[in-house]
């Protein structure tokens, strides 16, 4: 099977890709409407869920079919914070993650990219 796009981006890459039964999404910040959105780990980690979600929407998979994340926070201190965020969005059976400190290419707090299995 060929390998299937899914959305566009203002930068060269697709917010989401079909190979075979799996779904790779890209790394999501929190924008909504064009803009980062305001408060702090929260907020901005619930806003990269929900696009997260939509992306997988768009590819015909769930966030219960997420198998694997990988996270990047700017300040491990929000953590905690961070973790809280997360479960509201995988409350049974979560995916396998990394989760690692590092400088974002925006000035945001999180970004997530994530893997779905998600059988033809």
């Amino acid at each position: 099977m060929a390998k299937q796009c899914f959305g566009n981006a203002a930068v060269p890459l697709s917010p989401a890709v079909r190979a075979g039964d799996f779904i790779y999404v890209s790394g999501q910040v929190p924008v909504a409407d064009g803009a980062v959105v305001a408060g702090g780990i929260a907020e901005q980690t619930r806003q990269v869920l929900k696009n997260i979600q939509a992306v997988l929407t768009m590819a015909g998979a769930a966030m219960s079919d997420v198998v694997k994340t990988t996270v990047i926070l700017t300040d491990a201190k929000e953590f905690a914070e961070f973790n809280k965020t997360y479960a509201e969005f995988f409350p049974s059976e979560p995916p396998a993650r990394t989760t690692s400190e590092q400088k974002l290419m925006i000035d945001i707090k999180v970004e997530i990219d994530a893997i779905a299995y998600k059988p033809l």
